[in-house]
């Protein structure tokens, strides 16, 4: 019963953002906010699908304990994918709020993401182990919680700058989102019932790509279809 639940759940949200994604790279490309929401919406998916695919057959098959090591690598990769979307989604915030010239901070940026991959690179992960050690599981998500909390001030500062009711929700998504990941890294081999909570955490993010896709269906409505650059402007 897991595996079908899990399976049906993963194929909803992986359609969902992946597609959500093209269509905003398709119909919006031209306004560089959409096209960077797009990109980062199927970086999402197509980040996950390395880690939920795997998982999936592993349900419906001879179990996880199998799978470990495509599992573990598939985490590897999301972990990755997981970053990069993080730092698209502070170029959405440069762009949308027009904020050139702050090279300070984007540096910042870079700098977490990349303290985050180096760490997540690391042969201490022991990512295809069974057991891979819970210390560097802390470890490579510090400079990640930092990164996130950084996007999370960015946004909640602007909307409230902006009056910009659209993405009024946006800090409150990545919020949500590292509120249901941080239990699950602390304590879901300990206690294997918190790794339900990644279904909450995977809705925050499913909301976050939402709430870009909306704001471009109204941005094209009021400026028209034909013609998407007048919206940038």
């Amino acid at each position: 019963m897991q595996g079908i639940f899990e399976t049906v759940f993963d194929i909803i949200y992986l359609s969902t953002v992946i597609t959500l994604g093209i269509i905003m790279i398709r119909k919006g490309g031209q306004i560089r906010q959409y096209l960077l929401f797009g990109i980062m919406a199927v970086t999402l998916g197509a980040g996950d699908a390395f880690h939920l695919v795997p998982r999936s057959y592993a349900l419906l098959t001879t179990g996880l304990q199998d799978y470990t090591a495509a599992l573990g690598i598939g985490k590897l990769i999301t972990s990755i994918t997981m970053t990069f979307f993080y730092v698209l989604l502070y170029h959405v915030w440069c762009e949308r709020y027009k904020t050139a010239g702050r090279k300070g901070l984007t540096l910042t940026v870079y700098l977490l993401a990349a303290v985050r991959i180096l760490l997540i690179a690391f042969p201490q992960n022991d990512w295809t182990s069974v057991n891979p050690p819970l210390s560097w599981a802390i470890l490579r998500n510090i400079p990640f919680a930092a990164l996130g909390i950084l996007v999370i001030v960015l946004f909640q500062r602007s909307v409230k700058e902006h009056g910009d009711h659209a993405f009024r929700n946006m800090g409150l998504t990545i919020i949500l989102s590292f509120a249901f990941y941080v239990p699950v890294v602390l304590f879901a081999d300990t206690i294997p019932w918190t790794g339900i909570l990644m279904i909450p955490k995977t809705m925050a993010y499913v909301w976050t790509v939402w709430i870009g896709f909306s704001d471009m269906r109204r941005t094209l409505a009021a400026s028209g279809t034909s013609n998407p650059a007048r919206a940038a402007r």
